[in-house]
């Protein structure tokens, strides 16, 4: 009996023992034409063992990826793709970088970050002060969740004044005008309520009406029976 711990090591289990005989059989066959015919048929029945690669972009490029690491990087076929050499697949991705926000700043997100520098790129006119405008309605209304608290405007504009680099200064105001989302929310929530109560009152006149016309009809049909007496 043969066990797993005589047999060779497995480059990539997820493609199993028998890809991997295929692919040392490959490598065995006398002449370049032979084993490149081997080689597409090794990656065709690699496709359909993993049939979630084809969701994905290149796919055949990393099957063929994928063939020369199981061949331990020595594998002489024609390929469509370069194959890549140990070193660059040992190599680590880079690094990403994300936005730093400022510790005491980080629950206003990257889109304010964004927002702020659109607003400074700006020229002077309405178009910058209402962008600002935006921004600080946001920061405020990002603060007030995070935080469960209530702030004023000039903790805003401060955090604005710091988070611009000092570039977007607001501090010397006292307070900013509420944005036109937050008026416009407003005064729909005024309008539903006076139509409510418009619709409320229509209802009660009507039903004083009803009762009026009810009244008129009771007192002409009580006169009519006395004539007819």
């Amino acid at each position: 009996m043969e066990y797993n711990t005589q047999r060779t090591q497995l480059h990539m289990p997820e493609y199993g023992r028998i890809i991997q005989q295929l692919v040392e059989r490959c490598k065995e066959l006398p002449t370049k034409e032979e084993r490149s015919e081997m080689a597409m048929a090794i990656i065709d029945f690699m496709g359909q063992r993993n049939p979630q690669l084809r969701d994905e972009d290149n796919y055949k490029h990393k099957l063929w990826d994928h063939l020369f690491i199981l061949a331990e990087y020595d594998l002489d076929v024609d390929s469509p793709y370069p194959f890549p050499t140990r070193e660059q697949l040992a190599e680590k991705p880079k690094r990403m970088g994300y936005p730093k926000l400022q510790g005491d700043f980080k629950f206003y997100g990257k889109s304010i970050l964004q927002l702020i520098e659109k607003a400074i790129e700006l020229e002077p006119g309405d178009e910058k002060e209402a962008l600002i405008e935006v921004i600080a309605n946001n920061m405020k209304k990002s603060y007030n969740v995070y935080n469960k608290e209530h702030v004023t405007d000039d903790v805003i504009f401060r955090h604005l004044k710091e988070l611009s680099e000092n570039r977007l200064d607001l501090t010397g105001i006292e307070s900013l005008e509420k944005s036109k989302i937050y008026y416009t929310s407003n005064s729909n929530s005024r309008n539903n309520s006076n139509n409510g109560r418009n619709n409320s009152n229509n209802g009660r006149s009507n039903s004083n009406t009803n009762n009026n016309k009810d009244q008129t009809n009771k007192r002409r049909h009580n006169n009519n029976h006395k004539n007819r007496k």
